[in-house]
């Protein structure tokens, strides 16, 4: 199994990360992909870049090194009623916007109900393309519930390859959360969430490996064909869609 993309990937534009978005463009281009989103961390993580560096996406080509690449933001969850610390204003002229919720912006242990809470108000949001690590225990949420309404809204869910390191309490809900999107059609991306090179290109096999237990279908996998992954960004209204598309096909 390989992927013709990677959807969430960061630069050292924040300073736990390593490599330029040169260096991940050539890594991605020497495995083989031929997309790569640069979803670098929102302006609450303590590390993240200026405000500033998501809305300057004019200053980036489209083609670096022949892959086409796609400029966006790892937004953080901010509060139980799934506020976002980027503006819809600011999520509306991003290429993919994945959210997540880290322990800096969220600490603590959520209950199931303010965990369903935070993804049934997320999944209603427009601007918000991807569901980033929802497996971890700490924020654990009814995956049959809220991925009917992920598959509903066009959501699309996250497998992150990156869990396997820092986040191994998760693992466990991978297999489950894989299976409720599987039994309500919602459509999964399989990440690195790298933030190195050697991540980008080494990550993913215990994500294919689960895959293929499950008999996972290519066509709920938006990165895992060029057609796939344009015909979802023209489903989500991205302005990119088209000009994607013109390269990929």
């Amino acid at each position: 199994m390989q992927m013709i993309a990677d959807l969430h990937s960061h630069t050292l534009c924040a300073t736990h990360a390593f490599q330029t978005l040169q260096e991940m463009a050539t890594a991605a281009h020497e495995i083989g992909y031929y997309a790569l989103a640069i979803t670098d961390h929102a302006p609450a993580m303590p590390d993240a870049p200026h405000i500033w560096h998501f809305a300057n996406g004019n200053a980036l080509p489209r083609v670096v090194q022949g892959v086409a690449m796609l400029y966006g933001a790892e937004v953080n969850v901010m509060d139980t009623k799934g506020g976002l610390d980027l503006s819809q204003s600011q999520l509306a002229v991003q290429d993919w916007v994945v959210a997540s919720i880290h322990s800096p912006c969220v600490p603590g242990v959520l209950t199931r109900k303010e965990a369903n809470r935070i993804w049934l108000a997320i999944a209603e949001n427009p601007y918000v393309d991807c569901i980033g690590h929802s497996e971890q225990e700490n924020y654990r949420y009814d995956y049959d519930l809220v991925t009917k309404a992920f598959a509903q809204n066009h959501k699309v869910v996250e497998l992150n390859a990156g869990s396997f390191a820092v986040r191994k309490d998760g693992i466990p809900n991978m297999r489950k959360l894989l299976a409720a999107c599987l039994e309500n059609g919602c459509h999964i991306a399989v990440d690195s969430d790298a933030h190195s090179a050697w991540r980008l290109q080494t990550a993913l096999q215990p994500l294919y490996s689960l895959l293929e237990e499950l008999s996972f279908p290519e066509e709920l996998i938006v990165n895992a064909t060029k057609e796939n992954l344009v015909q979802e960004l023209k489903l989500h209204g991205r302005r990119c869609a088209e000009e994607i598309g013109g390269i990929l096909l």
